[in-house]
């Protein structure tokens, strides 16, 4: 997902009464450390568009979420915008997929450091779970919704250490059966339910 669209989905989300990291998309150096002054923390960049680098060799590479050091920007930032943000700490992360007016939450906790920075590059060292949605993130995620006029989505959390749930973003088409795979949520039977008009 383009992160300008996912700049988009924070204004969004703030809005629904979820909290969102603090976050600057700029190629701007002089307006990266400047927020990194008003972070005062570490900091994460993210591609601002997704995909994947086709390499010529039958292989891929995506560009991952990775920390960055304000005391290395320098001109190079020029060359592309970046999408910083603030990065927040993480007891655990959840993909929670919402189906119609249901969440399922699973959470996924990153047993290496390559994959507490972004679970994605380092399938081999998570761990899954379940847990239980708070009343008032799944209240905010139905408002989130009902604003884009949708009734799925696939979103991404994390939960800090005093078990604050901070949104990063939803995919309106994102995957979830590895999310039933792993953890037995019913996610499919909520969609068949939902496309059969079974009301719950």
């Amino acid at each position: 997902m383009s992160n300008i669209k996912g700049k988009l989905q924070l204004v969004a989300a703030a809005r629904a009464g979820l909290r969102v990291p603090r976050s600057l998309i700029t190629n701007d150096p002089d307006e990266a450390r400047a927020f990194a002054r008003t972070v005062g923390g570490p900091l994460i960049c993210k591609p601002v568009l997704g995909g994947r680098l086709d390499t010529g060799a039958d292989r891929q590479l995506m560009v991952a979420t990775h920390r960055v050091d304000p005391t290395r920007f320098d001109d190079s930032v020029r060359l592309t915008a970046h999408c910083f943000q603030e990065d927040i700490p993480k007891k655990y992360e959840v993909r929670l997929v919402a189906v119609e007016g249901n969440m399922f939450a699973g959470t996924i906790v990153g047993t290496s450091e390559k994959a507490r920075t972004d679970w994605r590059t380092d399938y081999e060292n998570l761990e899954y779970g379940t847990t239980e949605v708070p009343e008032s993130v799944g209240d905010a995620v139905r408002r989130f919704m009902a604003s884009y006029g949708i009734v799925f989505g696939s979103f991404d959390f994390a939960v800090t250490p005093d078990d604050t749930w901070v949104f990063f973003e939803n995919n309106p088409a994102g995957t979830w059966s590895w999310v039933e795979n792993r953890t037995g949520l019913p996610i499919a039977a909520a969609h068949a339910d939902y496309l059969q008009g079974v009301t719950t």
